[in-house]
């Protein structure tokens, strides 16, 4: 079988495309991983070669990141939802060791995802509280960020464990454009956000944040593994929380296999790290690099989301767009046709010309194009000329 293929033109939010001579290289290396004579996925998690697959993928993050030398990176398994849970336990543990008492986490909600994540930390009985819901700020509708004088001064004098935001909201097309200043500017506050579907699309000042979390499938990866980017001072905080004193306080204590210092301990290999996964990570790791790095990255994503948005401004009796412009992604554009009976007809005439994934999430409906770093600018103008045409031809 072939490994070459006509370049897809998929806006699926996750799994997402990734780009082909990434999967052509893994396609290879899973046959016959360094003429080993076996393939990556079968060699030993704890082999010297296995070894270097993590130590090269840190390495190649820390390089596009720019990470500093007070933060340590570590993999995981499994996906944003599992990192809802490890979070909520770890950070809340991580607040016990180094002040002896609890208090609360603070969510920013601003869509599905931080919401849930919310909910999570509720459901296991950490601590947690919304600092504002964006829903409450937007009619009932997700689909704005709330200015920071609108919400801030719920923050001010007023202890949290961590403060949590995810960062780009795929479903609800939301994505903050910097972290909060007045977070920031807080040397208490620890910042935790979920960059799943934005790591490495923008540059981003990794020493303001206490962890960042990214899944693996949006962006940078297939599914199964998630990157953690975490302060050195928060996991020796969590190693000084006593599992007694967090009995007493009603934490939950983190299950071995999710606790930070002892995947971090264990080179991200306490338990059987996915290192196929890993590996096609540090592959897309290395094409960024070769291509210039984020802020070349960047620079084309910007370019991207705009002539995308125009094309569907420029036509505002015929798609509504719901997001407010301040706020939205550059990764995931979500809209709507404001005449009915249409929907089928976009997907099934996008479809004849290769135009796939663009079916929005079955909680809002709609439409979502994914424009993730493996779509090339050229896919995106394909798409462009579509919602174009499409408007034209149906109005």
């Amino acid at each position: 079988m072939s490994l070459e293929r006509e370049e897809p033109t998929h806006f699926g939010a996750g799994p997402a495309q990734l780009p082909t001579e990434v999967l052509q290289q893994a396609a290879k290396d899973l046959i016959n991983y360094n003429n080993l004579g076996l393939g990556i996925g079968e060699i030993s998690h704890r082999s010297k070669d296995a070894t270097k697959v993590i130590e090269d993928s840190k390495l190649h993050l820390k390089e596009l990141m720019n990470i500093p030398d007070t933060h340590e990176v570590f993999f995981m398994q499994g996906g944003g939802t599992t990192g809802f849970s490890s979070l909520a336990t770890n950070l809340a543990a991580a607040y016990v060791g180094k002040t002896g008492t609890i208090a609360p986490a603070g969510y920013l909600v601003t869509g599905s995802w931080s919401l849930k994540s919310y909910q999570e930390a509720n459901r296991l009985h950490v601590p947690a509280e919304i600092i504002f819901n964006a829903k409450d700020y937007h009619g009932g509708k997700f689909g704005y960020i709330p200015k920071e004088e609108e919400w801030c001064d719920k923050v001010k004098g007023k202890k949290y464990s961590f403060v949590y935001l995810c960062e780009n909201e795929t479903v609800h097309g939301v994505e903050w454009p910097k972290l909060p200043q007045c977070l920031v500017d807080d040397n208490e506050i620890e910042i935790v956000a979920d960059l799943s579907s934005d790591i490495l699309s923008r540059q981003v000042d990794v020493s303001q944040y206490g962890v960042i979390m990214a899944g693996a499938q949006k962006n940078i990866g297939l599914a199964g593994l998630t990157v953690y980017i975490i302060k050195k001072s928060i996991l020796k905080n969590i190693e000084k929380a006593d599992e007694t004193q967090l009995h007493e306080f009603g934490i939950p204590v983190t299950p071995i296999a999710s606790d930070y210092p002892t995947v971090v301990k264990n080179n991200s290999a306490y338990n059987t790290i996915p290192i196929f996964t890993l590996h096609v990570m540090d592959l897309v790791f290395q094409h960024l690099i070769k291509k210039g790095g984020v802020a070349s990255q960047e620079a084309e994503n910007k370019t991207k989301a705009k002539i995308l948005y125009e094309a569907l401004d420029s036509y505002p009796d015929f798609y509504n767009m719901p997001v407010e412009k301040s706020c939205r992604s550059t990764m995931n554009v979500v809209f709507t046709l404001k005449k009915e009976g249409l929907d089928d007809k976009f997907l099934e005439e996008a479809g004849k010309r290769k135009l796939t994934g663009l079916k929005g999430h079955r909680s809002v409906g709609g439409f979502r194009a994914s424009i993730y770093n493996a779509l090339s600018l050229a896919t995106i103008e394909k798409l462009v000329k579509f919602v174009k045409e499409f408007a034209e031809e149906n109005q």
